[in-house]
């Protein structure tokens, strides 16, 4: 059975990965194997690093959404927690993924601002920082994401309901023929 790719976008400190730490215990709770890969997380370990301009963040993306897709692949769930600030990084993912729900951490700017538990609307005031999505660089909002969430609460309900429905229709349409290997 392939698995799907959760994918979390919104603006930094909009709740992305407290909600995505809460959807993995959930879906862990309802018998599915998953993982969360947050965008923080998997840019340390990255070697060799990517950057934040434009270059940086196409490839950073487009090496998540491979990763991601791979492990969906494989029968997990994938929760991505990133901002992916173009809606043409997220389109990549989805592409690659088996299936893909978006899910959009509809969160303030001004709340984001508040929260910033990293610093980073903080540091970028303070440096005149141009590479902040949703101050310097552009947020690109999702067009019409599976599951809006209000912020690190989110509707969590909507969201395992919106997994639950991806994981069943990518099951239903698998053909027998698809997880057997080809002899040579």
């Amino acid at each position: 059975m392939s698995g799907v790719v959760a994918w979390l976008t919104g603006l930094p400190a909009s709740g992305k990965t407290t909600l995505a730490r809460a959807l993995l215990e959930a879906t862990k709770r309802e018998g599915h194997a998953a993982c969360l890969l947050d965008s923080d997380e998997v840019r340390r370990r990255l070697v060799p690093a990517h950057g934040y301009d434009e270059d940086g963040r196409r490839d950073f993306y487009t090496t998540l959404g491979g990763l991601a897709a791979m492990l969906a692949e494989q029968g997990l769930v994938v929760l991505v927690a990133a901002t992916a600030h173009r809606r043409s990084y997220r389109d990549a993912a989805r592409a690659l993924a088996p299936a893909f729900v978006e899910i959009h951490v509809a969160t303030t700017l001004e709340e984001c601002r508040r929260r910033d538990p990293k610093g980073l609307y903080a540091r970028a005031a303070s440096d005149g920082a141009t590479t902040l999505p949703g101050l310097g660089v552009g947020y690109e909002a999702p067009e019409s994401p599976d599951v809006v969430a209000m912020g690190e609460a989110g509707d969590l309900a909507a969201c395992l309901t919106a997994i639950r429905r991806s994981l069943a229709q990518s099951s239903a349409s698998e053909s027998p023929s698809k997880n057997r290997s080809k002899s040579t």
